[in-house]
């Protein structure tokens, strides 16, 4: 009787077991580990980053820190996650401001498939910008040249600082602000004769009559120049109130230790490669009194940035040039996160995604930086220092308008 029931039992619960798989309710088994775009592990290969600077050619001065700024710049971002987990691979390479070195070595990293480049100087930026359109590879570089702001003309090209132009209006703007004398000031222009020196000589002219300046003269003095006495001669009977230089910082201490030897009395201001924290060693008391344009922290200022710096640097002291070269690269990590984010990083992406930046602050070392389709100014704002008993000594934050005629000159 108990065997009988067993068996009836058994059979019942066979019977049920039957119906249900015939009804789908079969054995759950553990879910099999599928390969989607949700589970598949994230893409950790490097961001490929090519760098085109001077570090050996007639800017090497500045070039140097800048590139050691750049290379800071790359260890932050990887240190600190990378591009969600891709570390940038960056390639740095020396033109010695050589355009064909340039060229070449460029060609060498589209070939390797770099997304983007770390630009430098004017002649090699200004050869590669056709380039750079066609291959779609956007360049943040350090030529402040205000016509490579201009989408129409140079699509993909990018930088951090003011241009050179909205550089030398912003000083013309506070000399003119804090003139008090009655009649008209003077002012002349002293540069180099290439592309670097020429860029801003046109529209800072036009800004400063329009302030109601009276030019008084040019002259041209060399990047390599070790005299400028002979230049700056007619400029002294012309009696300026103040004079532009528009070279690098061991020319300028040449222009102002000249000047002083021939009694020229003047206001020198000079744009971000004309003054560092090494004028001072080189002019000594020559150079107090002259006004710098600068668009990034000098170190040691207390900006939320500066911290990150320091300790990269171990305490020891940068030039702003540096500076600089560490924001580059962080608006460059700004634009291939927003890219990836959309997905695949390629040139165009970059470019695309640089074009949404607005007012993006960079950790307090630069003003905020705003990129727009048909504007590729950062901004029009410039870091006004004079030197005071051999330091650099901030003045103010010098802004202008976005005004559209400015766009390009």
């Amino acid at each position: 009787m108990r065997v009988g029931k067993i068996i009836t039992a058994a059979c019942i619960m066979l019977l049920a077991g039957l119906m249900l798989f015939g009804c789908g309710g079969e054995e759950q088994k553990p879910a099999e580990t599928k390969t989607d775009s949700h589970s598949e592990a994230k893409d950790a290969s490097p961001i490929l980053v090519g760098g085109l600077v001077d570090m050996s050619g007639p800017t090497s001065s500045v070039g140097v820190p800048y590139a050691a700024g750049l290379k800071a710049g790359v260890k932050y971002v990887n240190d600190n996650g990378g591009i969600d987990g891709r570390p940038i691979e960056f390639d740095l390479q020396d033109t010695a401001y050589n355009v064909q070195t340039g060229l070449s070595l460029y060609k060498k990293m589209v070939n390797e498939k770099v997304v983007c480049i770390q630009g430098y100087g004017s002649a090699v930026t200004e050869a590669l910008t056709r380039s750079l359109a066609k291959d779609k590879i956007p360049d943040l570089s350090a030529s402040y040249s205000a016509h490579l702001t201009d989408p129409a003309k140079a699509p993909y090209n990018f930088f951090i600082a003011a241009d050179y132009s909205t550089q030398a209006r912003a000083a013309i703007k506070y000399f003119r602000d804090t003139w008090t004398e009655t009649r008209a000031p003077k002012i002349a222009f002293i540069y180099p004769d290439h592309p670097y020196g020429l860029a801003p000589i046109k529209g800072a002219k036009a800004y400063a009559e329009e302030l109601g300046f009276e030019l008084v003269g040019d002259a041209n003095v060399s990047l390599k120049a070790i005299d400028a006495t002979t230049e700056l001669l007619p400029l002294k009977d012309a009696a300026p109130d103040f004079c532009w230089i528009g070279g690098t910082t061991p020319s300028t201490s040449v222009i102002l230790k000249s000047a002083k030897n021939i009694g020229m009395d003047t206001v020198f201001f000079t744009n971000i490669w004309g003054s560092d924290e090494n004028l001072y060693k080189l002019a000594g008391d020559d150079a107090n009194g002259a006004y710098s344009n600068q668009a990034a922290a000098v170190y040691g200022d207390d900006v939320p940035g500066m911290k990150a710096i320091m300790e990269i640097t171990n305490n020891e002291p940068q030039m702003t040039h540096f500076t600089r070269g560490f924001v580059s690269i962080l608006v460059m990590a700004e634009g291939l996160k927003r890219a990836g984010a959309n997905g695949p990083i390629t040139g165009e992406a970059v470019k695309t995604a640089l074009e949404t930046l607005r007012d993006f602050d960079p950790m307090g070392l630069a003003p905020l930086i705003s990129y727009f389709p048909d504007d590729h100014r950062p901004n029009m704002a410039v870091f006004l220092y004079t030197i005071k008993d051999g330091k650099l000594t901030f003045v103010k934050e010098q802004i202008l308008e976005r005004r559209a005629d400015w766009l390009g000159h």
